[in-house]
């Protein structure tokens, strides 16, 4: 279940944890980030507990193929500093022809894989809620409400008009960052896409629970909508 990928600078390595479906024929692939800032420990912490989640009860998983990766800036997190070793915001050089090994290997990464959900894991030290951006499928917003709503048993939702100087609705944000992790840019359908944001600044236990409880509610409502589109 786990392997570790060396970048092309050998001295930098991302680690992928792979749970398998135990269902025959097609599963929902997703892929879950973590760790894009390395002094983002929530979404790391909380990518842990879904791996032993997903270790200890694969049935509740078993049309699910999920591939975890816990920390996508290793040097960063190291350093305990936003930025990679080489003073960048990874989370701004994605399909702009970036150089860096984490972005070239997780690229290769989105490539090959073409998932049908990616989600990424943050944290917010500016605001005083969870909340999250969509785009891509159509779908995306739908699953990140009740998300949001799993997460508020947890932290609240953030529902000021503007969060992170774009609109919000709810918690809810359309629009966002270019260079941003994110599926490649000619595949085609989009993929369900989004980034789920817990307060930095709230106790670390609560972060990790809200982004738990986000990350299953979103895979359970996109089964629940993945079964009804099949009886339509």
């Amino acid at each position: 279940m786990t392997e570790s990928l060396p970048k092309p600078d050998q001295s930098i390595f991302i680690s992928k944890m792979v749970s398998q479906t135990l269902r025959s024929g097609q599963a929902y692939k997703f892929g879950i980030f973590a760790g894009i800032h390395g002094d983002e420990e929530a979404g790391i912490l909380a990518v842990h507990e879904l791996i032993r989640w997903a270790t200890e009860n694969p049935q509740e998983l078993r049309d699910y193929e999920l591939h975890f990766y816990p920390i996508c800036n290793p040097t960063g997190r190291q350093l305990s500093t936003r930025h990679n070793h080489s003073g960048l915001d990874l989370n701004r050089e994605f399909w702009v022809g970036s150089a860096q090994p984490e972005i070239l290997f997780l690229e290769t990464e989105l490539r090959r894989e073409r998932y049908a959900g990616i989600i990424a894991l943050h944290s917010d030290d500016e605001s005083d809620g969870c909340y999250g951006f969509v785009s891509g499928a159509l779908l995306s917003e739908h699953l990140l409400e009740p998300a949001l709503q799993a997460a508020s048993v947890h932290l609240p939702r953030n529902e000021a008009p503007v969060i992170d100087s774009f609109p919000a609705a709810r918690g809810i944000i359309k629009e966002g960052y270019l260079g941003i992790l994110s599926a490649p840019p000619e595949q085609s359908p989009r993929p369900l896409e989004i980034v789920f944001e817990t307060p930095a600044l709230a106790p670390m236990d609560q972060q990790v629970r809200a982004t738990v409880a986000a990350v299953k509610s979103i895979l359970a409502e996109y089964r629940q909508l993945q079964a009804y589109a099949a009886d339509l």
